[in-house]
This record gives C-alpha cells, structure tokens and sequence, in this order.
C-alpha cells in the first residue's frame, strides 16, 4: 500500500451536545467517517459523551464555549461580564459586540478556560491533547492570548487555526457566510504569531468552512481536499513549534454529524439551537460514512488520524 500523502483528523465538533448529537458522532466513529470528536463540557449530555468516548476509544479534546449556555465556573454564573441577565453567555455574535466595546473582563475569560479544562479531566480522568473554540471564540482579539497562555500553562500541545484554502472561491457560500468566514480567518491569521510565541501547534491545513451542513458532498469534499494538499506543499508547515520537515501534509477537517436534536432536548443550558434541530447534521452523518467518501480517502491516500497521530 502506498503512504499517505494526507494525515488528517476528521473531528466531530460538539460532542456532549445532546443525547442525538453523540450518538450520530459514535454511529460515524465505528463507521470510520470521523478520527476525533471536540467535547462541550458544558453541554446537556457531557458525562454520556465522555463515558461514549472510553467505551469506543474515540479521541476526544476540549471545544471550549464562551458563547452558548452557562458557565462552567461557578463564581462566574451568578455576576460576571460574559454572561447576560439571564445567565448565559452572550452568544456567538454577542460575544463579539460585547467583547468590541470592551465589556468583557480577560481575567474572567480565563478562570472559565480553566474551570473548562478542570471538567474536562473529571469528566474524561486526563488533560485534553487538543483545545480549539466553540463558534472560534479561540481566535478572537485579546481572547486568543488567554487561550494560548491556558494551553502552554496545562501544556495542552494542539488547537485549530480556522484558515481553510480555497474558502473564497466557493460560489455556494451566502454573502453572510462568506462575510463572518472572512472574519474568521482574520482572526485566525492574527493567532498565528501569538500561538507559535507559546509553541502551540496545529495542523499544516484546516477544512470544514465550505463543507458544512448541506453543502457537504463528496465533490465538496473532493475538492477541499485537493485544496488542502495544494497549499500544504506549497507553504511552510504551520505546525510552529516543531520546524520540522513533513513527509507528508497534516490537516484537520471539521465536521458535524449527528441525529437532528430534539426541541426540548440538548444544548448546553438555552435548549438546542436551529442548527442542531435541522437536518443538515444528519445530512453530514451520512455524507462522512458513506462508502463514496471512504472510498475517496483510499484513492486521494487520505489516512485518517488523531492529534497524536501528527
């Protein structure tokens, strides 16, 4: 069998969303359609994600939320600048407003990491490999200093950098996806510098912009994979902390499957958002693990992998 010209971890995102949400992420797993799988902690059906996690074997890290349901620190669940009278945090683009005009306190960013981290390991009994952020709350101004001091602290070595090639040629993409992706990676290039001064790592590529939801194919996914092994041998290893030479491309690509959510079932304190209660989660399920797409790995000598794989 030849090498493969492409490891990538295929992470499952959300994991602990709902009872739904892990059971499609396990279904995938088995089925060889997903490598990894970024836990919620502060989600509705965590600790049944977790326990799904030692049961299967499935490589799990941290997604870390600022954005939707409660915070796992308790002194922040009361009074704190993240969250709103409610009790919940602000939300994916409240997050953003409120962190623009400055009402959001770092210090307080960084005791809810922490607490987010600290779940994690009484949830799954060790500290996580990977870390990236809910809704890329991660890359944010100011945010993304905190993220990258929690990671060298706790020595948590990987996280996502949401830049994905090609992303702006996808005539798919409404304008108002295109506007917030572009954004995204704007933050995200601005990480760069700071994530390699701590020596966090992260993947030569990222993929999963343009093949969320229903725009997930297998020509979708044909395509970002060619992308991606385009622009891995192309420009230097993203991977700042080793610089070492890669025989081969690394990438991450991200993914949602699951079974649609419940109404009254799910989330992570606010109940299940649209996304989650569409079809477009089993839509990926079912795109991930279909033979087509495993197929398309075994020909593109796409070898799936965890973080610790890399």
């Amino acid at each position: 069998m030849p090498p493969p010209r492409l490891l990538m971890v295929v992470t499952g995102d959300d994991f602990g969303y709902c009872p739904r949400r892990n059971q499609g992420i396990v279904d995938c797993f088995l089925a060889g359609g997903i490598s990894n799988a970024s836990l919620l902690v502060n989600a509705s059906a965590a600790k049944e994600a977790a326990a799904l996690a030692g049961r299967h074997k499935i490589p799990i890290g941290l997604h870390a939320n600022l954005s939707e349901g409660s915070p796992v620190c308790q002194n922040l669940q009361q009074v704190s600048t993240l969250i709103n009278p409610q009790g919940f945090f602000h939300g994916k683009m409240g997050f953003r407003q409120a962190l623009e005009r400055g009402q959001l306190s770092m210090k307080q960013v960084e005791l809810e990491l922490r607490a987010q981290v600290q779940r994690f390991v009484e949830l799954t009994g060790r500290l996580p490999y990977h870390m990236d952020g809910h809704q890329h709350v991660h890359v944010l101004p100011d945010v993304r200093e905190v993220v990258a001091q929690v990671l060298s602290d706790l020595r948590i070595p990987f996280t996502r950098v949401p830049v994905e090639p090609g992303l702006h040629s996808c005539p798919w993409l409404p304008a108002h996806l295109q506007t917030f992706y572009t954004q995204v990676e704007k933050d995200a290039l601005d990480s760069v510098p700071i994530f390699r001064r701590y020596g966090i790592m992260w993947p030569d590529v990222y993929l999963g912009l343009s093949t969320m939801g229903q725009n997930m194919s297998v020509s979708t996914l044909q395509r970002a994979l060619k992308e991606a092994l385009a622009a891995g041998t192309t420009e230097p290893s993203s991977r700042g902390a080793s610089g070492l030479h890669q025989p081969v491309v690394t990438a991450e690509l991200m993914v949602h499957p699951g079974f649609s959510s419940h109404p009254e079932e799910g989330g992570c304190g606010e109940g299940p958002d649209n996304f989650s209660q569409s079809s477009e989660r089993e839509h990926e399920l079912n795109v991930l693990r279909s033979p087509a797409v495993l197929e398309l790995y075994h020909q593109e000598r796409v070898q799936l992998c965890g973080f610790r794989d890399l």
